[in-house]
């Protein structure tokens, strides 16, 4: 899908496109090694510095907490430069979750305290959500907040917690009075992650990364003025921050590089006398992964309109969720099967030493099986796939039975 930009937002690119040309190679290298969908720490440090610097940190801010005032159009055509050029994501569980809550939910004073040092980088934030036996059924969660004074008390544990190890605050999910319905009797509750009694236990992933940890809580005493929203209504906080973590980011142009590179590997790869694109089944497979990534576009542009204008995701938060994990498992899974055997090498240690990565195949064939293997993730966290479609599918039932 190609926009058509008037004068003044070519001018915006061309703004863009300048500022990248300045930012230090270095961190687009180590971007372009990274398997992950997080950058890793330090990068990441740099990239949101030279962004808020910049005064681009957080373009979906209100002008007035330090936003843009970027229309739609602006936002997408800054994404879409940040991907081309290869630069990291703007990840930030502060930025992208945390702040839009406090801006709905959080008291004048949360907001004063909290939301310049998220918008600086001062805070570096983790989500407490995931626990053991309560993963996609996050209203089964365990995880004890027991008011003592002016403090709750906090006992349990949070999984699959990414960036733990390196974050300096976290907000959770807790359970704070035990009602008929598991919804009810949560809150959303925000504190350091330095506090006594907090234990992190690192994960090692099946790619062989660490970027997830099992955080244990063992009477930890929070104050009750970190608490966000109502006691006992975390449910309708935690809610509304899914929509941003599910339709908060903006993925299609990062998926439209990865397609692009696919066709680069299939182009590249040869058997006899044809490369790969043409067979005709993965040149079929490539065209299509095409056809829906321009609707998926479609899809993310209505829903950054929406974010512009203040308005909630609603079920779009989960359909680009939904096809957003689909789409980019299909890319992974088709360079896997143009490369075949030769997409086997595995040893992420060694892939910024071992390759020349200003190749494509070669960059394909030393990152194909971690690629593959992280974004098996993509239909399991932050909601899997199963309960994404249920709740388009008591959407579309609900406005069946309304209209």
């Amino acid at each position: 899908m190609h926009l058509q930009l008037s004068s003044d937002e070519r001018a915006f690119q061309g703004e863009v496109r300048a500022f990248l040309d300045q930012v230090d190679p270095d961190l687009m290298r180590r971007e372009r090694i990274n398997a992950s969908f997080l950058s890793d720490f330090d990068v990441n440090r740099a990239w949101h510095n030279a962004l808020y610097a910049r005064g681009w940190a957080a373009p979906n801010f209100p002008v007035e907490h330090g936003g843009t005032g970027w229309t739609p159009t602006q936002l997408y055509i800054f994404e879409t430069e940040l991907a081309r050029a290869g630069a990291p994501p703007l990840w930030g569980a502060g930025i992208a979750m945390v702040a839009p809550v406090l801006l709905r939910y959080g008291s004048d004073e949360q907001k004063a305290r909290l939301i310049p040092r998220i918008l600086s980088g001062e805070d570096y934030w983790c989500q407490g959500y995931s626990e053991p036996g309560a993963g996609s059924d996050l209203a089964s969660l365990q995880m004890r907040a027991d008011r003592d004074g002016d403090d709750y008390v906090l006992n349990g544990t949070k999984i699959w917690t990414s960036h733990a190890h390196v974050s300096n605050k976290i907000f959770c999910l807790v359970r704070t009075t035990r009602l008929p319905k598991r919804q009810q009797g949560i809150s959303f509750i925000i504190f350091d992650m330095d506090l006594p009694g907090i234990t992190i236990q690192p994960i090692r992933t099946m790619d062989g990364s660490h970027e997830v940890n099992q955080v244990f809580f063992d009477n930890v005493r929070v104050p009750a003025e970190n608490l966000i929203g109502a006691e006992n209504d975390g449910w309708t906080v935690a809610k509304y921050l899914l929509e941003h973590e599910r339709g908060g980011f903006i993925y299609a142009p990062r998926l439209r590089q990865r397609l692009h590179r696919a066709i680069q590997v299939a182009g590249a790869t040869r058997t006899d006398n044809d490369s790969a694109l043409d067979d005709p089944l993965i040149a079929n497979r490539l065209a299509q992964i095409s056809m829906d990534l321009d609707a998926f576009e479609m899809v993310e542009l209505g829903m950054v309109a929406k974010l512009q204008a203040g308005t909630d995701l609603g079920v779009g938060a989960s359909i680009a969720k939904l096809r957003g994990s689909e789409i980019r498992q299909s890319i992974s899974e088709i360079v896997t099967d143009i490369l075949g055997p030769e997409s086997l090498y595995f040893a992420p240690d060694q892939l910024a030493e071992a390759h020349d990565f200003q190749d494509p195949l070669e960059q394909a064939r030393a990152m194909a099986t971690q690629v593959y293997l992280q974004d098996r993730a993509f239909t399991i966290f932050g909601g899997a796939s199963e309960i994404q479609l249920s709740i388009i599918g008591r959407n579309v039932f609900f406005a069946a039975t309304t209209s």
